[in-house]
């Protein structure tokens, strides 16, 4: 259903976004020109070529990052990120382009205003763009009015996602119960239209347009008659399948030769393509920063030698992608100590094990850069939920639901449970549903916003020890 309309939505965005680039590389032109005494002594052409160029890649860049899938809880902010991130990142490609198909040399200013210029007019359009959009609904502009049928758990969830998604113009009329049900549940507050034997009368007087089932599949019995009903008033007709209790995670409905299936779990890094992406993102990250740090790896190695004895790295065994052990590079923070004791023991707040030069490495996270080596090599992420050392994921997988899930993708230097404060002697089973909840919303967005949001959050981390 938003899928329909996210594609038109899709397009306007695109094409509000091409014509927002061209704008401002045409601001960016003049401004250089006539404000800042800049004289041309080059074909306009040419700036008009890199004009058009800048702004498809401006696009293409746009779409790699997702920008323009509709995304749970998506705020203003959050798309003001992702511009940011996708105009930077064509301003990358864009100067790369340059660097090796030299051409006419063209201002670094005009390059750097556009840059500018395009953030705020892009922010600026998707802002009144959105806002335009949800007052014409809110007028009932192109709304399609929804019939649910069942008040449980499935008719809650895709609710909330029509009040998520207010643009694309999905107004939920009412709600149709079993007949056997005496009240609805205690949390629902829906307006109830009838039971569902009413359907086909309540369909005719309200003027529906959408019927949505969203019935236990203990109740599908009543499917058969439902799809005849929607067929005979020609009423367009969904089904949401309720096996919650059997998918704990996002499933994917694909077609094998025109026999439906749907994936239990579905992981979107594990695709093809978002492999490639996720994969060279690790390697260019991990690139830059082993060369950029390489002094202060220099520096903290010997503040390591010169505060305690032994090695100045830690290599530790722990579970990585599909359960397989991984070999963990770290700075040594603690003293030496038996093999036994490091592999099984819980590391707790002013740990005695831990060295002068360790408290400090660990509060601003700083062991775990050596990590990035593991990233380059491939038998680490970036991002992606922290490995565990066997010893406790033995422990973990039996106490705590869902554990053993957070190894469907490669560990990860940094994740999602980290930036929320989700480290040291903290709720395991929020770390699973942090960590959960990164594997199932991956996105080359995702994973910058969390390398951004990162160091801040280390600094501030009362949980780092």
């Amino acid at each position: 259903m938003l899928k329909e309309r996210s594609q038109t939505f899709k397009i306007v965005f695109i094409l509000l976004d091409l014509f927002t680039a061209i704008v401002s590389f045409a601001v960016a032109f003049l401004l250089r020109k006539y404000l800042q005494g800049e004289i041309f002594y080059y074909s306009w052409l040419s700036y008009l070529s890199l004009g058009i160029i800048l702004s498809v890649t401006q696009i293409l860049a746009f779409i790699s990052i997702e920008l323009y899938h509709p995304r749970r809880g998506l705020s203003y902010i959050d798309e003001f990120i992702g511009i940011t991130t996708g105009v930077t990142l064509n301003l990358l490609v864009i100067l790369s382009l340059l660097f090796f198909f030299r051409g006419d040399s063209f201002s670094r200013l005009v390059i750097l205003n556009y840059t500018i210029t395009n953030i705020v007019l892009t922010t600026i359009s998707h802002y009144i763009f959105r806002k335009v959009l949800t007052k014409l609904r809110q007028k009932g502009y192109n709304l399609r009015s929804v019939l649910i049928i069942g008040t449980g758990r499935p008719a809650q969830q895709i609710t909330e996602i029509f009040e998520k998604h207010t643009i694309y113009g999905y107004k939920v009329n009412g709600y149709l119960q079993l007949k056997s049900q005496a009240e609805s549940p205690n949390d629902f507050q829906g307006k109830i239209l009838g039971t569902i034997e009413n359907c086909q009368r309540i369909i005719q007087e309200s003027g529906i347009d959408i019927v949505i089932f969203a019935l236990s599949y203990l109740d599908a019995e009543y499917l058969k008659d439902i799809i005849d009903i929607c067929d005979s008033e020609g009423i367009d007709l969904k089904v949401v399948p309720d096996y919650t209790e059997f998918i704990t995670a996002k499933g994917r409905f694909e077609s094998i030769d025109g026999v439906p299936v749907i994936s239990i779990r579905d992981i979107p890094i594990r695709l093809g393509y978002n492999q490639f992406i996720k994969r060279t993102f690790d390697l260019i990250f991990s690139l830059f920063f082993v060369v950029f740090f390489s002094p202060i790896y220099l520096l903290i190695a010997i503040a390591i030698k010169l505060d305690s004895k032994g090695p100045i790295f830690l290599k530790q065994e722990r579970v990585g992608l599909d359960n397989r052990k991984i070999n963990m590079l770290k700075f040594r923070t603690m003293y030496v100590q038996e093999k036994t004791q490091s592999d099984t023991l819980w590391t707790v707040q002013n740990d005695p094990r831990v060295t002068r030069v360790g408290k400090f490495l660990r509060k601003v996270s700083l062991d775990e850069t050596p990590q990035f080596f593991n990233s380059l090599m491939g038998s680490m992420s970036v991002v992606g939920p922290r490995p565990e050392r066997p010893h406790f994921v033995e422990q973990f997988k039996t106490k705590h639901k869902n554990y053993m899930r957070r190894h469907a993708v490669k560990a990860g230097i940094t994740g999602w449970a980290q930036v929320n404060g989700l480290r040291g002697d903290t709720s395991i089973d929020e770390r699973i549903q942090a960590d959960i909840f990164y594997i199932e919303n991956w996105s080359l967005f995702f994973d910058i916003k969390i390398v951004l949001l990162t160091p801040l959050r280390s600094l501030f981390d009362r949980n780092a020890y």
